[in-house]
């Protein structure tokens, strides 16, 4: 099967894990969803996650987090920029997901980052996804 948008394929396995009530999800390995992985472990909203596999048959597997009322930390995720419209901020207009309680993950020149770390850098780029 053909993906024509990995991050929304990736967002939508954690998505359907949380809703199954899984502790893992496995995701097809690339640069930017090992990126977005490490986002989503450094900000605490998964436990941890590893490349597993060789070759084309390489997956991410990562462990999702419950917090101690046995719900998951990820409450929700959403892609905001697609392949049919991409969605920009300048450093000025980068969100804030619900005032700063959630993250914004965008797509700069120095690398895929988190709305805090790009306002610190003092970057703007591509507003790939939101996660609370």
């Amino acid at each position: 099967m053909v993906v024509t948008d990995v991050i929304s394929d990736m967002l939508t396995r954690i998505r359907n894990a949380i809703g199954a009530k899984h502790l893992t999800v496995d995701v097809p390995v690339s640069k930017v969803k090992t990126s977005i992985a490490q986002i989503l472990k450094d900000e605490g909203y998964i436990t941890d996650f590893e490349v597993v596999g060789e070759g084309v048959e390489k997956m991410i597997h990562i462990t999702l987090k419950e917090s101690p009322s046995a719900n998951y930390v990820i409450s929700g995720l959403k892609r905001i920029s697609k392949p049919g419209l991409r969605i920009y901020a300048s450093v000025n207009t980068l969100p804030k997901v619900l005032s700063g309680l959630g993250i914004a993950i965008i797509s700069t020149s120095k690398g895929i980052m988190t709305d805090k770390q790009a306002r610190a850098n003092n970057v703007g780029g591509e507003v790939l996804a939101y996660v609370w």
